[in-house]
């Protein structure tokens, strides 16, 4: 009986902002880790999700979209959060947004050219193309642009071609023993993705008017029998965004509160008691140190 080669690693997703890369660890991992909404930099954080079959497990990392522009101290964390990940990442899949290319998708390419490990080019979103007949130029000319391990065609919500993908990230990884647990899913905590749930909530509910200028800090996690209660404040950065995020007699606040609930109680499976405050932190998006304290950190603890 030949022995099964083990293998285990680190995957770092990149790619450009709102290319799917969040929506597609959530795919892989089978649950919701990222939160999702249609807008840039919705990731802030790098997040790790773990999948593990009998000989591979694969230990992704999903970062906030590489960008060109914007100058505050949030932005230059979230380039620095996700290019942090090539120092220990075994392998990167680039994610594409299926027939277009931008100057942003190039800086993400730029970023890679000194990155030794297998590069997998994952085309995301195929299922939107209507015209099949442009991908395959498309694909051509991705080609063309890198020397990549595989380029794989995929749809990060319909889940085409993601088992493709998983298994030419398995075949890459380095052989080595599994790093972590194998029931093990991620290493963040549930206070963590408390405040993402509400951060989410509330970047879909206020559309374009101001999701980047606020952040979620949970001040209280605790568990009290079969109920968990959760005291979060939001932080914005003018007093005129403080009314935007309450909304009229306080029915937006309540709404994402609401919702915010209901997707914990499903998470941890039991009640939640959720507060919500509003509070104003001038200029806390362009302070390195507010940041900090924040729990803005490129590390993955």
């Amino acid at each position: 009986m030949n022995d099964v080669t083990v293998r285990c690693g680190y995957v770092g997703l990149l790619g450009r902002p709102n290319v799917g890369k969040s929506t597609l660890l959530n795919r892989l991992v089978g649950q919701k880790l990222s939160i999702t909404a249609p807008k840039p930099q919705t990731t802030r954080h790098a997040i790790v999700g773990i999948t593990t079959t009998d000989s591979v497990q694969a230990v992704f990392v999903d970062t906030p979209g590489i960008h060109g522009g914007g100058r505050r101290a949030l932005n230059r964390y979230l380039n620095r959060a996700a290019a942090g990940t090539l120092s220990y990442a075994n392998v990167v899949v680039f994610l594409i947004h299926a027939g277009s290319w931008t100057d942003d998708d190039q800086q993400v390419l730029d970023r890679l050219k000194d990155f030794k490990g297998a590069v997998i080019a994952a085309v995301n979103k195929v299922d939107l193309v209507r015209d099949k007949s442009v991908l395959l130029p498309f694909l051509q000319e991705l080609s063309k642009r890198r020397a990549f391990h595989e380029i794989v065609p995929i749809s990060a919500t319909g889940g085409l071609g993601v088992d493709i993908l998983e298994r030419s990230i398995g075949g890459a990884l380095p052989e080595s023993p599994f790093r972590f647990p194998e029931d093990q899913v991620t290493t963040v905590s549930q206070r963590f993705l408390a405040s993402e749930f509400i951060r989410e909530k509330l970047t879909r509910l206020l559309h374009d008017e101001l999701p980047y200028a606020l952040t979620v800090d949970v001040e209280r996690f605790q568990m009290s029998g079969d109920v968990t209660h959760i005291d979060a404040t939001i932080w914005v950065e003018r007093d005129s965004q403080k009314g935007i995020v309450i909304g009229r007699g306080g029915s937006l606040l309540r709404e994402a509160g609401q919702q915010a609930r209901m997707e914990l109680e499903r998470e941890l499976q039991h009640k939640v008691h959720l507060r919500t405050w509003v509070k104003v932190r001038s200029g806390w998006s362009d302070d390195a140190r507010a940041l900090q304290s924040l729990g803005y950190r490129t590390d993955l603890d």
